[in-house]
């Protein structure tokens, strides 16, 4: 795995203008973006407009100190890894700062090549981390998001929706006769049903907004976050009409929609699993009554 210079924001954190400018200089001539504090309370600023892949930090600062800002990081930006830098050895030990939760340590006076070299195995690591999750949440046969993520994006876009005073529609669909299906065409064609309906459902939803999900088997779910009930609706009838015009034999859909809307008399755990078991009713209503139909619980 390739590493990505271009795409890596690197922030630097000193409370020496010599130190700041002599990283500034490496970075630039290693080809990095980097970005420079001379705290750890401008650094927490700069973090909070902006996305950071990579801080390295000094130790040793006035007010708040490195490991304290390494803290702040962990607890605040988890996509955000930290370096810690230092000259004062008896201040903090390699094993300290790793256990501390820094993926690494460099001795100052920093020296480019070790500075080429730590920058080059995070980022790295970092992408390796990132591929590794990305496979983790995703449905392998039609590259949806799987069940997992469903767990972890639901009870999260239900929370920002109540949060932010804006819907969120939920429909679960299940594919009508696929066992038949499956048992008259064999597994690959059964699998190119699957395949097909992931893309339709990509293809009929918001790109970077909409979440579409396997959630196993033949069984699937959208989320559709600031989107009105006709808005849910006509995804739901467009999805319907574009898997019907696929003609795999007597497949069909059956959709159960939902608006999801936070009832504060529950618990969010209550709420959050009534709201589930609403849209697999719906869909069963859907398929119970003739199956190839949206049914709303809105």
């Amino acid at each position: 795995m390739k590493e990505n210079k271009k795409n890596t924001v690197i922030l630097f954190v000193d409370d020496e203008e010599s130190v700041r400018m002599a990283l500034a200089a490496m970075a630039e001539s290693l080809g990095y973006h980097y970005l420079i504090a001379n705290s750890s309370l401008e650094a927490i600023e700069v973090l909070k407009s902006t996305e950071v892949d990579l801080v390295l930090s000094d130790v040793v600062m006035p007010g708040m100190d490195g490991l304290q800002l390494l803290d702040h990081i962990k607890k605040n930006h988890k996509n955000t890894d930290v370096i810690i830098s230092t000259g004062f050895f008896e201040k903090a030990s390699y094993s300290e700062v790793i256990k501390a939760g820094a993926i690494d340590f460099i001795k100052k006076p920093i020296d480019r090549a070790e500075l080429e070299a730590k920058l080059a195995r995070a980022i790295r690591e970092r992408n390796l981390v990132r591929e590794l999750e990305r496979l983790s949440m995703h449905d392998a046969l039609t590259a949806l998001l799987n069940r997992r993520s469903f767990d972890e994006r639901f009870p999260y876009e239900v929370e920002r929706a109540s949060r932010q005073n804006y819907s969120v529609i939920l429909a679960f669909i299940d594919v009508d006769n696929f066992k038949d299906y499956n048992d008259k065409y064999g597994h690959q064609r059964g699998d190119e049903v699957l395949i097909s309906l992931g893309k339709i459902m990509a293809e009929c939803t918001r790109e970077k907004v909409d979440m579409c999900f396997r959630l196993g088997g033949d069984e699937f779910g959208v989320l559709l976050p600031q989107a009105s009930s006709d808005q849910g609706i006509e995804i739901a009838h467009r999805i319907l009409q574009s898997f019907a015009g696929k003609n795999f034999g007597k497949t069909t859909l059956s959709i159960g929609l939902i608006a999801c809307k936070r009832d504060k008399n529950l618990s969010r755990e209550e709420d959050e699993r009534l709201m589930k078991e609403r849209a697999d009713q719906a869909m069963y209503d859907a398929k119970n009554g003739g199956k190839n139909c949206v049914v709303t619980r809105i």
